[in-house]
């Protein structure tokens, strides 16, 4: 099971409290929880990700076992313990401006 933290306007929008777990078959990247996550709450469609392009939207950035995911290849596997379900994977709405 992969424990996902959603900022608080997607978890309003998927209509979800607290963390989203996913099951995952196969590899667990960045890619297969993003595309499961928008399987599950498709009204998250081109919210993280662009519909086209599949990258990562600005603003939006990706952390786990304190480490910034938001530069990786999609298709790198996550950290074991996000894998295990041991760490959640945060997604983050990153803000700009001084």
């Amino acid at each position: 099971m992969i424990r996902v933290a959603l900022p608080a306007h997607l978890r309003t929008l998927a209509r979800v409290n607290g963390e989203v777990a996913l099951d995952i078959e196969g590899p667990v990247t960045l890619c297969s929880v993003l595309d499961a996550l928008e399987m599950r709450h498709p009204m998250l469609r081109g919210t993280v990700r662009d519909h086209v392009t599949r990258q990562r939207r600005p603003f939006i950035r990706f952390f786990a076992c304190e480490q910034d995911l938001s530069h990786e290849s999609p298709d790198t596997p996550l950290p074991e313990a996000v894998a295990q379900g041991a760490e959640p994977l945060l997604i983050v709405g990153a803000m700009a401006g001084g």
